[in-house]
């Protein structure tokens, strides 16, 4: 990785050297093509090491639950086994279930053949698994600067004024893109009214490598099994996603009364939360890019589309985006095609906005069915679950496919 060569024009041109960003600049640089990556912070700021985690303030609050196929992803990029040298945990169960009423499901990785169902990752020591294998790649890195605008076919503008010219400019820049913005790729979107809180907790008994997750008409609880460098299993990020004035009253509520309440949300099932690290809360809103390419452009990620944390199946989606268009990369490619092709990009496009559009749904309808209070619906759903847990077939093809395990 060359950082500032001088060299304004490359084949393609990533704005965004967050977790999708880096590995598709990986994988298209090991494809041949001449990538410049644009990144905020500075390289050195995203390799420094962790410290370790001896209390829940030294997590990072922000985790992904990466799915296996992109685990594989990440493993043929060469960063997996980057990830593997920093904490991480390995879930091998998954408890779900509705806080007013009877209805659970348990997911066992076991009974998929599987040694877990994914992966809590802190994002941070994704991405510096990611940098550290720039770092031996031909990607040209521009740190430490931000894009000022975009120019179309003219190219970029950073900060300090200069230029860069690319083929093709993909935008992963994350949910608030300034790409998809002064592109004028519209989108369609809704605000949840919902505030999603995060933070690290320890609490007395062990999380069992088990991701758990409450839903009640408020919204869900998830506690997301990590892992500090001794081993101990006893620390949980968590992502309580509340309604806004909820939320709001409980990022109100002192250390200690947040503590209790959330030992009572989560029914005390890991015993009580001992610890609670600084909170944060961020609203919740539904985006998704009414295309995903224009001309000379393609947006991967959150800068596409933004999902409900409730399934944590976010990161996923974006390596899929990362994954589909390095395979029509790599065709266009083969077939002496400039990246920018129209059929190349349309062909992406097509490719990502169904899957997405269809787990953004399915997300949208688990958030509406557990929000209704009304009888009937408690009951459907209670025996929907129950029904569903009963059926292991119907219960672990519904596991495989949120995991990527399904060809």
């Amino acid at each position: 990785m060359t950082s500032d060569s001088g060299n304004s024009q490359m084949d393609i041109l990533i704005v965004g050297g967050g977790m999708i960003g880096s590995a598709l600049a990986l994988g298209l640089s090991r494809q041949g093509w001449q990538v410049g990556l644009i990144e905020g912070a500075t390289a050195a700021e995203l390799v420094a090491p962790a410290a370790p985690a001896t209390d829940v303030n030294a997590f990072e609050p922000r985790v992904s639950a990466i799915s296996l196929a992109s685990q594989r992803l990440l493993d043929e990029l060469g960063a997996w086994r980057r990830v593997q040298d920093s904490r991480h945990c390995g879930y091998r169960q998954m408890t779900v279930w509705d806080g007013d009423g009877t209805g659970r499901i348990h997911f066992d990785a076991a009974e998929l053949h599987a040694s877990s169902l994914g992966t809590i990752v802190e994002n941070r020591d994704i991405v510096r698994a990611l940098f550290e294998e720039l770092a031996d790649s031909e990607v040209t890195l521009f740190d430490g600067f931000r894009v000022k605008a975009w120019h179309g076919r003219d190219g970029v503008e950073l900060e300090d004024g200069r230029r860069l010219n690319a083929h093709l400019v993909v935008g992963a820049d994350g949910a608030m893109s300034r790409l998809r913005q002064w592109s004028g790729l519209a989108t369609r979107e809704w605000d949840y009214d919902q505030q999603a809180i995060v933070c690290t907790v320890r609490t007395r008994q062990s999380h069992r490598y088990t991701a758990w997750q409450r839903f009640s008409p408020t919204g869900p609880l998830a506690f997301l099994p990590l892992l500090n460098e001794a081993g101990d299993d006893h620390f949980c990020s968590i992502v309580w996603s509340q309604d806004t004035l909820e939320a709001k009253r409980l990022m109100a509520l002192d250390t200690e009364a947040f503590r209790q309440a959330l030992g009572v949300a989560i029914e005390q099932q890991l015993g009580e939360v001992l610890e609670v690290s600084e909170r944060f809360a961020f609203p919740l809103r539904q985006r998704h890019a009414k295309d995903y390419v224009t001309d000379g452009l393609a947006l991967v990620g959150d800068a596409a589309h933004t999902i409900h944390p409730l399934a944590g199946q976010g990161a996923n989606l974006g390596y899929g985006d990362v994954r589909a268009l390095l395979e029509e990369l790599a065709r266009a490619k083969a077939r002496n095609l400039a990246p920018d092709d129209a059929l190349v990009l349309a062909r992406y496009q097509r490719r990502r906005k169904g899957e997405n559009l269809t787990m953004m749904a399915a997300m949208e309808g688990f958030k509406q069915l557990f929000a209704r209070d009304e009888l009937p619906v408690r009951w459907l759903r209670n025996t929907g679950m129950r029904w569903l847990n009963q059926l292991p077939m119907l219960k672990n093809r519904v596991a495989a496919e949120a995991m990527g395990i399904t060809e």
